[in-house]
């Protein structure tokens, strides 16, 4: 059985990103920049926010972080997004999640230019990706980095059966649309199962690869998978664990100790797909800056 690393994966992939960087500055004198509005005082945003940030500086990348206030207007945060959508300096934009409740996540999605739109949420990113136009456009951060890993892993996965659990616009329905396509990595058949779905484990156990992001921890079980199935948990969940100082521990969708037994290859939480997130959304953004300086074939 193999661990799929994406904590060492991500790591390698940013090294290889700091080189281009580092290679942009030589070329053109300038770098990429990436600008983070986070909205309000959730602890966790800010956390992520950090991370963000942390990795940007980590490979030569301008990094910065525009903190508002939760009870600022919706107007004020579309203004302060034009003023980034205008900036040459800025090369991709992100909105933290999640917004105050006044704030209509839509407008926010839509207000990004899609040329700066990292996070892949934009319809006219998401429409060029079902189209299969993927040099078009940016990917959405989570499922580009399960992408990454199949490919790093050398996992086979034309004609191969994939089965994909959850539906949401940012990991599960890119997710599935990005197996289906005709690439060295994806080229698979697809089956979404949903919460309405009937008898899933019926459906899961007759995947090769299950691809699981539902938001419910330990889920899948080791009889809802094939034996030698590749399964990828994208899942963070607390759960409670009075043995542990924070009171709580991570879990996945995925039962991962009885998941493991049978799996021939699987992610980790933490330390599985978490990671590539981070990473890719690094890669998006120094592709825009290389789009934006006629770059892609020089470098």
């Amino acid at each position: 059985m193999t661990i799929i690393d994406g904590k060492q994966i991500s790591s390698d992939i940013k090294k290889e990103l700091q080189a281009t960087v580092e290679a942009c500055r030589e070329n053109v004198n300038a770098v990429p920049g990436l600008t983070v509005i986070i909205i309000g005082e959730d602890h966790a945003s800010q956390v992520y926010v950090r991370n963000k940030a942390k990795s940007c500086r980590e490979i030569g990348m301008n990094s910065t972080v525009i903190e508002l206030p939760e009870e600022i207007s919706q107007a004020e945060v579309l203004a302060r997004i034009e003023e980034l959508n205008n900036n040459p300096e800025v090369h991709g934009i992100l909105v933290q999640q999640p917004l105050p409740k006044h704030i209509d996540e839509y407008a926010v999605t839509m207000a990004i230019s899609p040329f700066k739109d990292v996070d892949g949420f934009h319809p006219e990113n998401v429409g060029q990706m079902v189209l299969g136009h993927l040099d078009r456009c940016f990917l959405s951060c989570t499922p580009y980095g399960i992408l990454e890993l199949l490919s790093r892993h050398a996992i086979e996965t034309k004609g191969k059966h994939c089965v994909v659990v959850g539906r949401s616009n940012i990991v599960g329905k890119p997710m599935a649309n990005l197996m289906l396509q005709k690439l060295k990595e994806t080229n698979c058949t697809v089956t979404v199962c949903h919460s309405a779905t009937r008898n899933m484990p019926e459906l899961t156990r007759q995947a090769d690869i299950l691809i699981v992001a539902i938001g419910q921890a330990n889920l899948i079980t080791k009889d809802m998978v094939k034996p030698g199935a590749v399964v990828i948990d994208v899942g963070m969940n607390r759960v409670e664990d009075a043995s542990r100082k924070s009171g709580y521990r991570l879990a996945g969708d995925v039962d991962y100790d009885n998941v493991s037994q049978t799996a021939s290859a699987i992610t980790p939480v933490p330390g599985g797909v978490g990671p590539m997130t981070i990473a890719m959304l690094l890669k998006n953004t120094l592709q825009s800056f290389m789009r934006a300086h006629n770059l892609q074939d020089t470098l």
